[in-house]
């Protein structure tokens, strides 16, 4: 069956960096569109980066714009999220999942399955 798990999280500091890591089985992970989610308290789950099969074509919500970056090794089954210069408002739990509908709107979750637990993400003013 399909699996996707989430790790890297933690509690940093305003200002710090972290790296979360996702990687899935059973499923053809280079096949699939692949993106990151985040959730705060709350809050609705929103959409943060997503990255082509190959990796050629990224894109990112504009709050995270030139602090984030998406990344993928598809000969491991994983994707990356490198995070610096986090911000308080960066706390949320945050998720991978693979883009399986065709619609244009590559941060909307509703395209996306095969979720995982997430990883929390904690940053301190």
């Amino acid at each position: 069956q399909v699996q996707v798990v989430e790790s890297g999280g933690g509690l940093v500091q305003a200002g710090g960096s972290l790296r979360l890591s996702c990687t899935a089985s059973g499923l053809p992970f280079g096949y699939y569109a692949m993106g990151w989610f985040r959730q705060a308290p709350g809050k609705e789950r929103e959409g943060v980066s997503c990255i082509t099969s190959k990796g050629g074509s990224t894109i990112y919500a504009d709050s995270v714009k030139g602090r984030f970056t998406i990344s993928r090794n598809n000969a491991k089954n994983t994707l990356y999220l490198q995070m610096n210069s986090l911000k308080p408002e960066d706390t949320a739990m945050y998720y991978c999942a693979a883009k399986t509908r065709a619609g244009w709107d590559r941060l909307d979750p509703s395209n996306f399955a095969y979720w995982g637990q997430g990883t929390q993400v904690t940053v301190s003013s």
